[in-house]
């Protein structure tokens, strides 16, 4: 999966999704994903920014946790996801994930 796909499916949920209140990082195999949610809607880019929350993991444990097959809450415990900053923000992600 392209950087570009992931970025588009962010952009398609995050479109839908209520504003999360705060700006989210993803850094999907060391490529950012930035998530702007501090107005009306939320927007999505491809681009390095100091944000509120910033959420580390490969490109295979997203495709898992879209997919439903990997519960979150053991992925971080199992250290395949790692998050620094506003775990409340991070408690959002979920309405980002469809």
């Amino acid at each position: 999966m392209s950087i570009e796909n992931i970025v588009s499916q962010f952009e398609q949920r995050a479109a839908s999704a209520a504003p999360i209140g705060g700006t989210l990082k993803f850094v999907v195999d060391d490529q950012p994903i930035v998530i702007d949610g501090t107005g009306d809607q939320n927007t999505v880019s491809a681009a390095e920014a100091e944000t509120d929350c910033t959420i580390s993991l490969s490109v295979d444990v997203l495709q898992k946790l879209r997919d439903g097959e990997l519960n979150p809450m053991m992925a971080v415990m199992g250290g395949q996801i790692k998050i620094s900053g506003d775990m409340g923000l991070a408690m959002k992600v979920q309405s980002l994930m469809g």
